[in-house]
């Protein structure tokens, strides 16, 4: 009895290891689906998957590129902006009588002769 009873427990323990062996592996496959994010070493290192990686980067370095050009071109229109503001209120504010802004030329101007002015 006593070898029967030690055949059955070393089946039961067989079982149980290969039973936990695909549980761990059908646990490993589930979580591997396209919406979670799974490391595989070299299991998918493809030319075209490299390929993809390396278009991608290009079109990010060509938004950068643009982005960068467009934020210039906003700073230094606001560049322009700040230095009419300040110009136009140190003219108005001239111990000079003789000085006003003229808006559409955006510089401060004599009164009697129409030249420039330093306010």
């Amino acid at each position: 009895m006593s070898i029967h009873s030690s055949l059955i427990v070393k089946n039961i323990s067989a079982i149980a290891l290969v039973l936990s062996l695909f549980w761990q592996s059908s646990a490993f496959a589930a979580s591997c689906t396209s919406d979670s994010t799974c490391v595989i070493i070299n299991g998918s290192e493809t030319s075209l998957n490299k390929e993809k990686a390396r278009q991608s980067k290009e079109e990010w370095n060509n938004e950068k590129g643009l982005r960068q050009k467009t934020y210039n071109r906003k700073e230094k229109e606001f560049d322009k902006y700040d230095v009419e503001v300040d110009n136009r209120d140190d003219c108005l504010k001239s111990a000079n009588i003789n000085a006003y802004w003229e808006p559409n030329t955006k510089r401060c101007l004599d009164i009697n002769t129409g030249r420039p002015i330093k306010p």
